[in-house]
């Protein structure tokens, strides 16, 4: 069951109130807002520290439309701010610049979607105009690169300011795939809560269904079965595997390495195929419930685990390949470096954060479910923080997540269940966070609920938090590093838009 600290802050300290926690070694989580009734609205600031998650609570009366921004001493609340600006228009005043990010209006006045709250906002009539530079000088232009985008990538607008190669700064526009998702979590029954969470970042399913959950069964005081606990592992760790090999495939695409490109992209096939067999769906869709899972397997353990093998040696073997190809190594190295100061400073999270010096693992910090059961075997943290680190951060993990997979599976091998604790959820009140270590890295679900229906979701993905890091991978880059930089990073835009 995961469990959080709740303290309550004065708007006007919760900049320095969140400062003081990391200076005492905490790492800043992520910053959100919730519409309270009669207008008021609430700050959560969240910072994963020794004993775990603690959440700062600020409370907005509903005549103050502005608060101290936290960006000055917490630069890596900047993004989270811009956000809450879209979507509450609250003003985080000493904000070194608020350019709009999920969700752009024209002014201030603008009504905003306030997710949390009961009141229907109508219709909404986002600001495309563009947006002024960030550097100037001779010879300089602006290069827009998307909404739209050759191959098959999620809608995103990357705005270049270069000076014909070298990228001095990089402005990325999401709001093209802002679904209105936290709105949409309102006053949903739990059943539907569910489906929404596996359909927020559609290639980590597992992850969310199992972040929401968690948070759900901490507010109804239920902890899932053994033989759930096991299963819902062998699901996470196909979905890490599934998500490390698209990186990869990517990759080997961007650098004309062909062969890999196809025989990893057919491993990648043949894993979302295993996956199916496994509960049906080749996404992991409907086996995290509420209390436990959906059932048991749908196929025999054994033979499940005999294809797994022959597979992960045959990927095992592909990848060793690609890894000594020098002319792929050398697209890789030394390529979007993230310095480990940087990533510190930010928090960066999953291979992003352990390819640039930061461990943390909270399948292994905050273990959850079956994890504190398991041996689980965290990818070493590298210094370089390049590409070719966030690569091996990837290689490692696929190979440990075979691993975990075939721990959990003969583990569950012969059980006959129980599957899932039932009806707890009637009246369920209370709020929690639940949280799951997904292959970009940890993703955060603070759960509101009453009388057993949502009220307040927010999900903080790992691709919101990371995404703010893209354009400081870009220092002494040049266009043509861009597909190795963006595969390297391995994020949703969906995720950050939400």
């Amino acid at each position: 069951m995961t469990t959080a600290t709740t303290q309550g802050v004065d708007p006007d300290v919760l900049a320095e109130a969140v400062a003081a926690q990391i200076a005492d070694g905490g790492r800043f989580a992520g910053l959100t807002a919730s519409a309270l009734a009669g207008g008021a609205t609430a700050i959560d600031a969240l910072v994963a520290g020794r004993a775990g998650l603690v959440r700062l609570r600020a409370q907005l009366p509903a005549s103050h439309r502005t608060y101290p921004s936290l960006t000055p001493l917490v630069p890596a609340a900047a993004w989270y701010e811009r956000e809450i600006h879209d979507l509450f228009g609250l003003v985080p005043v000493g904000h070194p610049r608020l350019d709009p990010l999920v969700l752009p209006l024209a002014d201030s006045g603008s009504v905003r979607p306030r997710p949390g709250s009961p009141d229907d906002p109508g219709e909404i009539q986002p600001d495309h105009a563009a947006l002024p530079p960030h550097v100037r000088g001779h010879g300089l232009f602006t290069l827009p690169y998307g909404p739209v985008r050759s191959g098959v990538f999620e809608t995103v607008e990357y705005l270049l300011e270069t000076f014909g190669e070298d990228i001095p700064h990089l402005h990325t526009r999401v709001h093209h795939k802002h679904r209105g998702i936290e709105r949409r979590f309102g006053d949903l029954a739990l059943a539907d809560g569910v489906l929404l969470a596996e359909r927020v970042e559609g290639t980590v399913s597992v992850a969310h269904a199992s972040a929401l959950c968690q948070a759900v069964e901490a507010i109804a005081g239920v902890e899932p079965p053994q033989p759930a606990q096991l299963l819902r592992v062998a699901h996470a760790e196909l979905e890490r595997i599934a998500h490390h090999l698209d990186s990869m495939v990517r990759h080997s695409e961007g650098a004309g390495q062909a062969v890999a490109f196809a025989r990893l992209t057919t491993h990648k096939e043949k894993v979302l195929r295993l996956r199916a067999r496994l509960c049906g769906s080749r996404f992991g869709r409907g086996v995290i419930v509420p209390g436990g899972a959906s059932g048991p397997p749908l196929c025999p353990v054994d033979d499940f685990l005999g294809d797994l093998a022959h597979l992960s040696r045959s990927i095992a073997s592909d990848v060793g390949a690609l890894m000594a190809t020098p002319s792929f190594l050398d697209r890789l190295r030394s390529t979007g470096i993230v310095s480990p100061e940087v990533a510190a400073a930010h928090g960066a999270l999953g291979p992003v954060g352990r390819g640039s010096d930061l461990a943390e693992d909270v399948r292994v910090s905050r273990p959850y479910g079956a994890y504190r059961v398991l041996d689980v075997d965290p990818a070493p943290a590298s210094a370089t923080g390049d590409a070719l680190a966030r690569q091996q951060v990837r290689v490692h993990e696929i190979e440990a997540s075979v691993h975990l997979v075939e721990q959990a599976l003969h583990q569950l091998k012969g059980s006959k269940g129980p599957w899932r604790v039932e009806g707890a959820w009637t009246a369920a009140d209370g709020s929690a966070l639940g949280w799951a270590e997904a292959p970009q890295g940890e993703l955060l679900y603070l759960v509101t609920m009453e009388g057993g229906r949502l009220v307040r979701v927010k999900p903080r993905t790992a691709s919101f938090h990371n995404l703010a890091l893209f354009s400081s991978a870009f220092r002494g880059d040049i266009f043509t590093d861009f597909a190795f930089i963006e595969a390297s990073f391995g994020l949703s835009i969906a995720g950050v838009a939400g």
